[in-house]
């Protein structure tokens, strides 16, 4: 674990990013133009497989087929790539960690299906929208044998009860001697680097534009978000859910508008990089 020296309050945190802020819309909006192109935003991703150079930190995140449309995501590709993209721009200027990247210079994002073997070179997954799919048999099996090989997958973006219910029923198929656990603000992830007060929630872009500033997607159902967890007997981190949350909205539309960007992206990347830094020591 980190050092408390090197831990950072929530309030220097915001000071931080917002330094980086100072670019914006110029560095942060170029940054997301970088990741707006919507090929590969229904169908393949922009790139499969992992990067050429990878000496460094690899965003891999989970490609699937969804088998229903939920009101609150596209499936697989929601905030894709722009989230992905901006994450490892700000974890290199946020950390000291060096990402990794592909020939052409593109920063290391990797889509990668739950049956691909190159799964087994991702301690770190990502998934969005996960109440929109059913696993096959085969995926589960693939996800079974990376969750208990030592990897770590990190669901965001679950708005609602009937989301959580298919989610947990699937993770339930692929791990069904564990049960997800509640986290709040005393469990150490949250001060591992950053001091998060609260888990925050982060709506879309396009709901809290709609809303007049409302973070709910979907009023009293889910105005309260969630962050669970599921550890090994041993106490190693094997898979957390961010619900009624969009933890990724704060990547990927931090260039949109500032005001979008100083409410929500600090508190994304700080809680983000928490999860990622645990994950990843633990």
């Amino acid at each position: 674990m980190i050092g408390k020296t090197m831990r950072l309050s929530m309030t220097a945190q915001l000071a931080l990013v917002a330094l980086i802020g100072l670019a914006w819309p110029s560095q942060a909006d170029a940054q997301v133009q970088i990741w707006r192109s919507t090929e590969g935003r229904y169908g393949r991703p922009i790139h499969e497989g992992l990067p050429d150079i990878r000496a460094g930190f690899t965003f891999c995140r989970l490609w699937y087929d969804a088998n229903r449309r939920m009101d609150s995501g596209l499936g697989w590709s929601t905030d894709y790539p722009a989230a992905d993209g901006n994450f490892l721009a700000r974890l290199e200027e946020l950390t000291p960690i060096r990402i990794a990247r592909w020939e052409n210079g593109d920063p290391g994002i990797a889509g990668l299906r739950a049956t691909d073997p190159l799964l087994m070179e991702c301690p770190f997954l990502f998934m969005t929208d996960p109440g929109s799919v059913d696993f096959s048999q085969a995926e589960v099996d693939g996800l079974r044998e990376y969750l208990m090989r030592g990897g770590f997958l990190w669901a965001d973006d679950l708005w609602g009860d009937y989301a959580w219910r298919n989610f947990e029923r699937n993770i339930t198929r692929i791990l069904p001697e564990y049960t997800f656990e509640e986290l709040g603000p005393e469990h150490p992830l949250f001060s591992v680097l950053y001091s998060v007060p609260e888990l925050p929630q982060i709506p879309s872009w396009q709901s809290w534009s709609r809303s007049g500033g409302q973070t709910s997607e979907f009023g009293a159902e889910t105005a309260t978000p969630h962050l669970r967890a599921i550890f090994d007997e041993t106490g190693r981190l094997m898979v957390v859910s961010t619900s009624n949350t969009d933890i990724g909205d704060g990547f990927e539309r931090e260039g949109d508008r500032p005001d979008f960007f100083y409410l929500f992206s600090p508190k994304a990347y700080g809680l983000a990089i928490n999860i990622m830094v645990w994950a990843m020591s633990h």
